[in-house]
């Protein structure tokens, strides 16, 4: 998964919203107010941070190699992704949709976003 699709994968969550309030070169991805990705490229080379379960945490950081703990973030909840190629594609994906459902989870349920019954 490269930049433009991990960006494009953080979009397609209900609701997501687009935000740049670290500045231009840093994409962040909130729903209801709150952070679930945020993501930059730093030497050509993009990395995402996505909230995980603490457990999980620990064990995708002994499985990849390109996930660490979460840059400038609460190293128990967040992972950084190196988006280089290790990571298989859909595990990427994986980790954006379980980031976004821990936030979802942890809103008010008035302020958690609804599918329409359309």
């Amino acid at each position: 998964m490269n930049f433009s699709q991990c960006r494009e994968h953080c979009l397609m969550q209900l609701q997501s919203v687009e935000d740049f309030p670290f500045g231009p070169d840093t994409y962040v991805y909130k729903v209801a107010g709150k952070i679930f990705a945020i993501l930059a490229e730093q030497h050509s080379v993009g990395r995402v941070n996505l909230k995980c379960d603490p457990a999980e945490a620990l064990m995708l950081r002994d499985i990849f190699p390109a996930i660490t703990p979460g840059y400038h973030m609460n190293k128990q909840h967040w992972n950084t992704v190196l988006l280089d190629g290790s990571v298989p594609e859909n595990e990427i994906k994986r980790q954006i949709e379980n980031s976004y459902q821990l936030v979802i989870k942890s809103l008010p349920k008035a302020k958690r976003p609804v599918l329409s019954s359309t």
